[in-house]
């Protein structure tokens, strides 16, 4: 059945993006206007990150994001057939800072947040810094999907380790020099076991796990910021957050991280994953005191 998937989703991957993007034109109208796929989600998330904005103000966002998400989810099918010589015509990164780190002897946490579209990064980081370039993933439930998502992710030299496997696979992964991408503005698998600072107006948990290995590793931590240049065409930011983790506190290092993903989502609201439920708890006094 594998094959039989992976050999459909092949042939549709070789079709222009032009009409690729014709069809994710058609699967909006389906998805938004239709099946309403987590409209409430996507409305309310937007009510809590931009109360100043009007309700059509918001609409439009939200419009906007479904148009984002469904083009992501539709070119992440042509990642099974792209190049690297296609890929760079339609993406960018700056990846000096990074190499420069790298250089000086530092192994490098790469923060990011859910944006489109960041599947480019497994073709355009690997290829282009001089160290390895790891990514710490979620496993597909659906066992074909995640087959073909891991083989296309890791085929231009990403290292992946699966987020269940982290703990028991990171000392091998990191013997050496090393680039860890971690998108840390997910929930929290527990709210008890989070850092719960001040998230657009809101009390949100964040996870604890990177800005503690920041720390206890004492890497250098950048930020890496997504841009939609136009439709199809991306370019990855990269801004220098400390050279050496350990001169903060693990809080302190979410705070700052924290802020760089509310800065990067103010500036290009629609291309950011709203559909998740970043809002799905609510703080108790018995998580403990917030951190900021």
């Amino acid at each position: 059945m594998y094959y039989v998937v992976y050999g459909f989703l092949w042939l549709i991957s070789l079709l222009p993006f032009r009409v690729l993007h014709f069809f994710a034109d058609v699967i909006y109208t389906l998805v938004f206007y239709v099946f309403k796929y987590r409209r409430e989600v996507v409305i309310k998330n937007l009510e809590i990150a931009f109360p100043e904005k009007t309700a059509k103000e918001r609409l439009k966002i939200a419009k906007q994001f479904y148009h984002n998400l469904i083009d992501s989810f539709i070119e992440t099918i042509k990642f099974i057939s792209i190049t690297p010589k296609a890929a760079f015509k339609r993406s960018s990164a700056d990846v000096e800072l990074i190499n420069q780190l790298i250089e000086k002897g530092y192994n490098v946490h790469a923060m990011a947040c859910h944006q489109f579209n960041w599947e480019y990064a497994n073709i355009l980081y690997p290829l282009k810094l001089t160290a390895p370039f790891v990514g710490v993933y979620m496993p597909i439930t659906n066992k074909i999907l995640d087959r073909i998502f891991y083989n296309f992710r890791k085929r231009h030299g990403t290292v992946l380790v699966s987020a269940t496997e982290f703990k028991s696979k990171m000392h091998q992964v990191f013997s050496g020099r090393y680039v860890l991408a971690l998108a840390a503005d997910q929930n929290p698998g527990d709210p008890t076991n989070a850092y719960w600072v001040n998230f657009f107006g809101r009390l949100t948990p964040f996870v604890t796990g990177p800005a503690k290995g920041a720390v206890k590793n004492n890497t250098a931590v950048v930020m890496i910021g997504f841009r939609k240049i136009k439709r199809g065409y991306y370019h990855f930011d990269c801004k220098l957050l400390t050279e050496a983790a350990s001169q903060f506190t693990p809080q302190q290092l979410t705070v700052i991280y924290k802020n760089e993903v509310e800065r990067i989502i103010r500036q290009d609201p629609a291309n950011y994953l709203w559909s998740h439920r970043r809002w799905k708890y609510t703080w108790k006094p018995e998580y403990g005191n917030s951190i900021e």
